[in-house]
């Protein structure tokens, strides 16, 4: 990726926010490849969203994973191929129907999390332990001042 520098868009929150962006999945993907596995950041979340709240619905899912649901529903498609995810009919509202992690996604889960741990100081080089944190800080604070679902 090429920096165009001296353009007002390039010192811009935006931009370092979509080249971290860029960083962040350019990392995720190569280190879970390196694991031996093929799963991308967002199949990770709605894993990730599954395993805390087994049973929830695709609607609470896209929630979950701060996605529309026609995204979501695309995920909890590409995840039923894999085998890592069931939909089961709700027992109390025939309509509605319940995501849970199967056997397989519980132990991709188990395997990939770890290494999705251990990437992350790789996508913000350069900082010391304590701008890492602030960094953090500052970003949910961010993100959660936007009042958008995922931002809590």
């Amino acid at each position: 990726m090429r920096e165009q520098s001296g353009t007002v868009s390039s010192n811009l929150p935006g931009h370092f926010i979509r080249r971290l962006h860029q960083l962040s999945t350019q990392v995720f993907m190569q280190r879970v490849q390196e694991a031996g596995h093929n799963l991308t950041p967002v199949q990770f979340a709605a894993l990730d969203a599954l395993r805390h709240r087994p049973g929830v619905d695709q609607a609470g899912l896209a929630d979950m994973i701060a996605k529309d649901r026609a995204t979501a529903g695309a995920v909890v498609d590409r995840l039923r191929q894999k085998g890592l995810i069931e939909r089961a009919v709700n027992r109390r509202d025939k309509r509605a129907r319940e995501l849970t992690l199967t056997s397989d996604g519980e132990a991709i889960l188990a395997a990939v999390t770890p290494v999705v741990v251990q990437l992350q100081r790789e996508i913000l080089p350069g900082l010391d332990d304590s701008e890492y944190r602030q960094f953090i800080e500052l970003a949910a604070k961010a993100v959660k001042a936007t009042g958008l679902r995922g931002a809590s």
